[in-house]
């Protein structure tokens, strides 16, 4: 399997890990398509539902074959499919520790029902006691800390709830939009799944690579990666993507690591609240900057001032 680290290999995800003789991944993530008719470069989205549940067992059961014993799966899916999935997981035997909700802005507008804003994400794992999940890596400040200055607030911040409503979905303004994918993930809705459920060092695998978030945001801190995805045409898109990763800036400049740019980022994110209004209120960088340390297991010993100085480049 080293031969696949770091690598988006071409073809189907089912072919591919067939071959594999061992568990290898730490995490897998799993964006498979809904069989809701998008159209993808080579992958027909509108098969017969018996059709696509049996391929969808197959998938999920390559899968299980190749995640360890103590490694965590998450699984996207939409409405349609969210039950037979679970269904499948449990004949698998996997445990469920979470049905979470992604809950996005622009959702898909209809004429004649509710405009649909969600996304099922299933988080998984082999063993139900043995596990890695990081709760420091996603604390957020609560509103004790942000709005009431509550002196009962957890210092550590409090866990994100099991609906996640700070990702909207990548549209095509967004600077973050590749455009030529159809239904491209948001880095900093994997980013937490990875912060939250591998190491640094540790293997994530995404069967369904598409436009190559998952690979994006496991570089991005620093961990092994594992993509599949059977158009050559998304492959090489998805590549072109990595590669330009590999080109930093801020990290020079402020000596700061790549890894922990992309944790400043995700925890902007995470607090739904501009650069410019935290970088210019005390309190607020303040409570961010020791959010940060939380994040980071206070590995990294940064000054207020210093974090202020790098977060101020990113309102450019």
């Amino acid at each position: 399997m080293q031969g696949f680290l770091n690598k988006i290999i071409c073809g189907d995800c089912i072919d591919v890990l067939g071959e594999v003789s061992e568990p290898f991944a730490d995490l897998i993530f799993a964006d498979p398509p809904f069989n809701i008719g998008y159209k993808y470069d080579k992958y027909n989205d509108k098969q017969k539902r018996e059709n696509y549940i049996a391929w969808t067992k197959d998938w999920m059961s390559t899968c299980k074959k190749v995640l360890k014993p103590d490694g965590s799966f998450y699984i996207a899916i939409g409405d349609d499919y969210a039950a037979n999935v679970k269904i499948i997981a449990d004949q698998f035997g996997f445990f469920m520790r979470n049905w979470l909700i992604w809950h996005y802005t622009f959702g898909q507008q209809t004429k004649n029902k509710f405009a649909r804003s969600h996304t099922h994400i299933f988080y998984l794992v082999n063993d139900k006691k043995n596990f890695t999940f990081n709760d420091y890596a996603i604390r957020i400040p609560s509103d004790r800390q942000l709005i009431y200055d509550d002196r009962r607030a957890n210092v550590k911040g409090k866990m994100p709830d099991d609906v996640w409503d700070g990702y909207s979905r990548v549209c095509g303004t967004f600077k973050e939009r590749t455009g030529w994918h159809p239904c491209q993930m948001p880095e900093n809705l994997l980013k937490r799944i990875i912060a939250v459920s591998s190491n640094p060092g540790d293997c994530v695998l995404d069967p369904f690579c598409g436009s190559g978030t998952t690979a994006a945001a496991a570089y991005q801190l620093d961990r092994n990666y594992v993509g599949i995805e059977i158009s050559p045409e998304y492959v090489g898109k998805a590549n072109e993507r990595l590669a330009e990763l590999n080109n930093p800036i801020l990290n020079f400049k402020f000596q700061i690591s790549n890894s922990d740019i992309a944790e400043l980022k995700r925890l902007l994110a995470d607090m739904g609240k501009p650069a410019k209004e935290i970088a210019s209120d005390k309190k607020l960088i303040k409570l961010f900057t020791k959010q940060f340390l939380v994040r980071t297991n206070n590995e990294k010993k940064y000054t207020t001032e210093q974090i202020l100085t790098v977060i101020k480049e990113f309102q450019i």
